[in-house]
């Protein structure tokens, strides 16, 4: 069957080879012709079907920010290839793409440029979706969605609502960073060095009322299915995940009006100072009586990054007050310092200073020269006294120096020195969350609204649900300053109190972009629904995501937001699921230049600029090869020519071959009489198909499945070449005379190997491999053609390498059957002539054979 998309083709196999001339690869012609055919026949567009085992496949939506580059992609790539073999496997596969489209980039980048958010944001999206499509993910793309259209966020307004009714949405005072030159708030990664990123202006926290998810309601839950149900998820992210929610057991103490927690009630009397955090309430307080002492130093606690704050990374900064409390177990009174090293976010944002027995205080300690007092030794010896101390010692002990205590194992101690505070009315025991209620007001422009009103009679009332949804109204010059831009509308601010029918004001905060992020994957279930954000029976079909991947960047908010919305949705009777994906993947970064790709950085590598010169699939199957997919890659123009030889090779293979092995009237290798060299490549075939299988479903090891197909290329190469006359070992390039290729198994065995090459290449070169496959005689496609199968037997070696070591070094490489038992190859290893060398003059003290049948290894030990 000729190739559709490049022009004439060459004669058949069967002429003199000499006046033969192979078709070029021309990746750009098949790719557009396939990617039309796809289109046209709603090849990806999916509805439920009982009948068949559904797979839920999806990647982490993009934000469109421009022009997408090849470190964006990557994560595309990596689900269609899991997407496309899952299809050949017979799964329902639901694979879909949308956009996260609002948020506080779009906003600033039409403040740069003088531009609408919403024109900047759908100009963005047409052309990236343009990209994806030239790259060939097999997106769904009628269950397309942009978060930034109302038929979407009407139903973030709907949750709210929801939310709102059951207590878990409510507004209360909050401190935020203020810039007073662009009068508006900023968000943390917003101020640097203290100091507004826009105008320079010195950043200051100010009280405001803000809208909160009370997802502290779900901590434990959260917690506990951390460690029970998200087996599929790599281990650094369920640790990022549960340090997040920290949850911590141990007492709240009062040293006079400051409430400080702490899990380590037993050093209560080593404690002999009190830090608090620069955002404190009581620090906020002082600096306006002593500005002088506090102000220069907050701007620069402030304006340091909270992540380094919070993990110790910045150097250890404090100072002093000039204020004291009383430690109520001592009855002494200690010093009270703000440390740039305390976040309000965590416990009460005030903490009890015990240098002896933590190596934060520690340090600290000995910097502003306070005082170190033991008062924990260890069980076995004596302990240091706080003078000589190098470190501090955080282990469990008998107290010491704790009066009526002392004596008392740590344990023991807690339970003691918490109901005594209790009966003295100056503490409890308390369970303590890092994890903090989530602020959902932005005092931004492009968000969801949120449906609330307030009236002078009635106080804050809801939006009614058959109003939804509270339109973001057209702002026609946006400046990107005041207080909050819909504030300054008096058309969406003045309204009807649904109520009384009075004057009343809408709420002008919009809300976190991560609330349009954290359910997306559920409406992806049923997108265009009018009634309801989904059918519940459709997530019931779909539900969970079975295969998530994503930047590890998004690891701890956006994963813990969606979990928190899974639930939310299931106690509202909308679905039965508890965690939202049942697998995850963080793929590594794109770097060039030893730097990860940005546009700052000016090192980013349009895929439409590689397409162009070599084609989306030589682009897929590089990114694929060059790593696995968790690991960084470092991007190299010359690896992708690489990958692009590979496929021209497997094209010219393919074409070789086509006229010989194409068509329905070649038998099954099973059967006929092979010779050596025929049973030799379909083992090599069958062991190709189980590695590359395995590689995919489960291990999702991307790169060695595409070195294992690279493999089978060279042996299905050089077998061609003999099997035409051809002399092994000459250019495994070289073409072959197929029509002298007569013998009917060895026609079988081939189009059994090339065939399957061509399936197992299509989820990394799904045009080409289409194209290939029409090529040779089958019409149907390559999802009606199934994953190959392999033969377990057939794939098995007859003959296996078994290295022999003596004392951990390599000394000989043994010939032996697969199914050799273990006393035989000690024998072959005893009788090996390079192994007896290193046996001479020695005691044999042991001969062992490791590893399982086809992989073994004999390890002998001599002294």
């Amino acid at each position: 069957m000729p190739c559709t998309s490049c022009g004439p083709r060459s004669p058949r196999f069967g002429v003199d080879y000499n006046s033969r001339i192979v078709a070029d690869y021309k990746p750009q012609a098949i790719e557009k012709k396939w990617q039309d055919r796809w289109r046209e026949t709603r090849a990806f567009e999916v509805t439920e079907d009982p009948a068949k085992p559904k797979f839920y496949c999806l990647e982490m939506f993009a934000y469109p920010s421009g022009h997408a580059h090849v470190g964006h992609v990557r994560n595309y790539m990596i689900g269609d290839v899991v997407a496309r073999m899952k299809r050949m496997r017979g799964y329902n596969v639901l694979h879909p793409f949308g956009w996260d489209a609002f948020g506080l980039p779009a906003e600033n980048a039409a403040i740069k440029h003088g531009t609408h958010p919403e024109t900047w944001t759908l100009e963005n999206i047409a052309h990236m979706k343009g990209q994806l499509q030239r790259i060939g993910i097999s997106y769904a793309w009628e269950r397309e969605i942009a978060t930034c259209l109302p038929e979407y966020y009407k139903w973030n307004q709907w949750v709210f609502l929801k939310m709102l009714e059951r207590d878990l949405a409510y507004k209360r005072r909050s401190s935020v960073n203020w810039c007073p030159s662009c009068h508006t708030v900023l968000a943390n990664e917003q101020v640097i060095n203290g100091a507004c990123w826009r105008c320079g202006s010195s950043v200051t926290p100010r009280e405001l009322e803000q809208w909160f998810f009370r997802i502290t309601r779900y901590a434990d839950e959260l917690l506990a299915a951390a460690d029970a149900s998200l087996q599929g998820w790599p281990e650094k992210v369920l640790t990022m995940q549960r340090n997040w929610i920290g949850r911590s057991e141990g007492a709240r103490v009062k040293f006079d009006d400051i409430d400080v927690f702490t899990t380590r009630i037993d050093t209560i009397f080593g404690a002999t100072f009190v830090l608090l955090a620069p955002e404190h309430a009581k620090v906020q307080a002082w600096s306006k009586e002593d500005p002088a002492r506090f102000v220069d130093a907050l701007k620069k606690f402030q304006g340091q990054d909270r992540t380094a704050r919070m993990t110790g990374e910045v150097e250890k900064e404090g100072f002093d007050t000039g204020r004291t409390v009383v430690n109520p177990f001592t009855g002494q009174p200690v010093p009270v310092w703000v440390a740039n090293f305390v976040l309000v976010e965590y416990g009460t944002g005030a903490v009890m200073g015990v240098p002896a027995h933590d190596q934060r205080d520690f340090e600290f300690a000995r910097k502003y020269g306070l005082p170190v007092t033991v008062v924990v030794r260890p069980v076995d010896g004596a302990s240091l006294s706080g003078d000589a101390l190098e470190e501090a010692t955080d282990s469990d002990g008998l107290l010491m120096n704790s009066g009526p205590y002392d004596g008392l194992p740590s344990s023991r101690a807690r339970e003691q020195l918490t109901e005594v505070a209790r009966s003295r009315g100056v503490g409890e025991g308390t369970v303590q969350y890092r994890l903090k209620d989530w602020g959902i007001s932005r005092q931004r422009y492009w968000g969801t609204p949120i449906p609330v009103m307030y009236c002078d009679r009635c106080g804050m009332v809801p939006e009614r649900y058959e109003n939804l949804p509270v339109l973001l109204p057209k702002i026609g010059e946006f400046s990107g300053r005041g207080d909050s831009p819909l504030g300054q509308i008096p058309a969406f601010v003045n309204t009807t109190c649904p109520t009384c029918g009075g004057p009343a004001r809408r709420e002008t905060d919009t809300m976190d972009t991560f609330v349009d992020s954290s359910w997306y994957f559920l409406r992806f279930c049923d997108p265009t629904n009018t009634d309801l954000p989904f059918d519940p029976a459709k997530v019931a079909y779909w539900g969970p995501v079975d295969f998530y991947s994503g930047g590890v960047e998004h690891a701890i908010l956006h994963l813990i937001y969606s979990r928190f919305f899974t639930r939310v949705c299931r106690d509202l009777g909308m679905t039965t699921i508890d965690e939202p994906f049942a697998r995850l993947l963080t793929q590594g970064m794109v770097l060039k230049d030893g730097q990860v790709m940005s546009k700052s950085k000016g090192n980013v590598v349009d895929p439409d600029d590689m397409i162009q010169k070599f084609g989306a699939d030589a682009l897929r199957l590089y990114v694929m090869f060059v790593a696995p997919p968790e690991k960084e890659i470092e991007w190299t123009d010359a690896g992708l020519e690489g990958s692009w030889r590979f496929l021209a090779r497997v094209w010219r293979l393919v074409d070789q071959l086509s006229g010989t092995i194409g068509g329905d009237d070649v038998p099954a290798p099973a059967g006929l009489a092979l010779d050596d060299a025929e049973r030799a490549l379909r083992r090599k075939a069958h062991e190709t198909i189980r590695r590359v299988t395995l590689d995919l479903d489960p291990r999702v090891h991307l790169n060695t499945a595409v070195s294992a197909l690279m493999e089978l290329v060279n042996e299905l190469y050089a077998f061609t070449s003999r099997a035409s006359g051809g002399r092994a070992g000459t250019d495994a390039d070289a073409e072959v005379n197929a029509g002298t290729i007569e013998r009917p198994a060895t026609v079988a065995v081939l189009k059994e190997a090339v065939e399957a090459l061509v399936l197992m290449v299509s989820p990394f070169a799904p045009h080409m491999a289409e194209e290939l496959w029409e090529m040779l005689g089958h019409p149907g496609g390559i999802v009606a053609a199934g994953w190959p199968s392999f033969d377990p037997d057939v794939a098995k070696a007859s003959e296996i390498i078994v290295p022999v070591q003596v004392n951990g070094k390599l000394r000989a490489r043994l010939t032996a059957s697969a199914d050799a038992a273990e006393d035989q190859l000690r024998e072959m290893a005893m009788a090996d002539p390079h192994v007896m060398k290193h046996l001479e003059g020695r005691t044999i003290r042991k001969v062992v054979v490791a590893g399982v049948a086809g992989n073994r290894l004999v390890s002998i030990v001599v002294s």
